[in-house]
């Protein structure tokens, strides 16, 4: 009975959940974001029809990744990851935001012990855990005879 009760107590007491409204707007943020990469690819094949489909793509994510680290030294970034929550770190700007933002925070430090060696400490394991894993799976592959 006490069980029944102290759940009754904790179920009265508890915030209501937010989970539809986070993943409503994670959803529209992350479309968003997608919506102007293909936007800027979009713009680039007009702009310069002869460019290869390849250097298209990598000329958006050069553009895509110049926004996010620019938007995140004026702390717009940081506004749009409030409200989109996990939509705002799809993986090229999650990414571009997590190498500027400590770097904009240690550079009082100095550049070369502030920004320099604490710019990776979010995306530094990222990066390690990346190479690391596509080597091993290389190494799979190479071994089951897939090359």
């Amino acid at each position: 009975m006490k069980n029944k009760e102290y759940l009754k107590t904790v179920k009265s007491e508890m915030p209501p959940s937010r989970h539809v409204k986070t993943m409503v707007r994670a959803f529209i943020v992350g479309g968003l974001i997608c919506c102007i990469g293909q936007g800027i690819s979009d713009l680039l094949k007009l702009a310069f029809p002869a460019m290869d489909k390849q250097v298209n793509q990598q000329f958006t994510v050069l553009i895509i990744i110049a926004v996010t680290g620019i938007l995140t030294g004026f702390g717009v970034y940081d506004n749009i990851g409030k409200f989109g929550g996990a939509g705002s770190i799809i993986p090229i700007t999650g990414f571009a935001n997590s190498v500027v933002a400590p770097a904009i925070e240690f550079k009082r430090e100095g550049y070369i012990f502030g920004l320099c060696a604490n710019m990776f400490t979010i995306a530094g394991p990222v990066i390690v855990f990346g190479v690391v894993s596509s080597i091993i799976v290389g190494l799979i592959y190479l071994i089951i005879g897939g090359v």
